[in-house]
């Protein structure tokens, strides 16, 4: 599903992934209009822009991704500032994209999107995991009625380790001697035994606990 104010760019990227073969099951140009068509299609990756009248993107991806942790949000935005791709991560966003990008690129962002990579334009996830670090080195005090983190196995734990190090699960697939689609397994256990709604959360819950250290 594409999301976009502007018409004549919103119908471009439809294009652009339909002639690549993904199916576009909608489109929408305002925020509630957004959340309205995605609960009765239910699209697998949604490329929002944020800047969207009715309801801004940040929280039209809040709304959708806490009603379905399995979407992938990919944001499509023509601001680099970095208060809002923070904004747009810590709501639930897998991606960032700058308007900027290629045709190929954003093919090739939807695709690593679609099975739960971060993707961000180059520059961007360092930002991210900068702040990550800096949450991290002030964590949240544990309520005293709040159960200790379950237990993982060392499997989990090592694909967490380096989940938290920035590997694609491919990457990880590669190193550990696994297929993806066993990866992916370990993360959507992890999460469940985490309570953790998707792999940003992962990413932190790691760095909290010192895990994307060598």
């Amino acid at each position: 599903m594409v999301v976009d104010d502007h018409p004549m760019w919103r119908d471009a990227v439809a294009r652009d992934l339909s002639d690549a073969g993904y199916d576009v099951v909608a489109t929408a140009g305002e925020g509630h209009e957004a959340v309205r068509r995605a609960r009765a299609v239910m699209p697998q990756v949604l490329v929002l822009d944020l800047n969207l009248p009715g309801l801004p993107g940040v929280a039209v991806c809040k709304e959708l991704v806490g009603n379905d942790p399995a979407l992938r949000v990919l944001v499509l935005s023509a601001s680099g500032e970095h208060e809002d791709v923070l904004e747009a991560v810590k709501s639930g966003a897998t991606g960032y994209l700058l308007k900027s990008a290629g045709r190929e690129e954003l093919l090739d962002a939807v695709a690593r999107t679609a099975v739960g990579d971060p993707v961000f334009t180059p520059g961007l996830a360092g930002l991210v995991l900068g702040e990550y670090r800096r949450l991290a080195s002030d964590p949240a005090p544990r309520a005293a009625d709040e159960p200790a983190a379950p237990s993982l196995t060392e499997r989990e734990t090592e694909v967490l380790r380096l989940v938290a190090k920035g590997l694609s699960y491919k990457q990880i697939a590669e190193r550990l001697v696994i297929s993806h689609r066993t990866v992916q397994n370990h993360v959507q256990n992890t999460l469940g035994k985490l309570q953790l709604h998707n792999r940003v959360e992962l990413v932190r819950y790691a760095i909290e606990r010192g895990l994307d250290g060598e």
